[in-house]
């Protein structure tokens, strides 16, 4: 891709899982302090909706909530790449819906960063109507609270 396109890629998924796109999000912050912060889930809990999560447990690597009425999931950071992208992954060990979530970065100049959240449940094609709606809400919230968070300076 070329450095300053406003386009983000789209992530080639191995299988042809159902994978859910946020918009393209616009932060005035720079890509390296986003980073940063999105690589700690000590961090997260200020950008998780309210309301519906309970019992936030986090280190570093992984974190486990309650989210009304799904129960307990549990996330796991397996993967990154320094300012552009981060791979999480539901934890087998505790949350019964597998999935993963990417989070990219594009800085597109200084103090301009682009963000987009996608994610890919690993559910039957029959759950797919019930989830898309949701999933594609909660990756836009997500989206939206990144644009108006300030991030730490690294």
């Amino acid at each position: 891709m070329e450095k300053g396109s406003l386009r983000l890629e789209t992530l080639s998924l191995k299988d042809e899982q159902m994978k859910i796109e946020s918009r393209i999000g616009k932060s005035s912050q720079k890509d390296e302090a986003i980073y940063h912060f999105i690589t700690d889930f000590r961090n997260f809990q200020d950008l998780i909706p309210q309301g519906r999560v309970s019992e936030w447990k986090a280190s570093e690597d992984r974190c486990s909530f309650k989210v009304s009425p799904v129960g307990l999931i549990g996330l796991i950071l397996v993967e990154k790449e320094a300012f552009k992208c981060v791979k999480l992954m539901s934890d087998p060990g505790i949350a019964s819906y597998q999935f993963t979530i990417w989070i990219q970065l594009k800085q597109i100049a200084e103090n301009n960063t682009r963000i987009k959240i996608t994610i890919e449940p690993k559910v039957s094609q029959m759950m797919i109507p019930m989830l898309k709606g949701p999933l594609k809400q909660l990756a836009d919230t997500l989206v939206t609270k990144m644009e108006g968070y300030h991030f730490p300076e690294p």
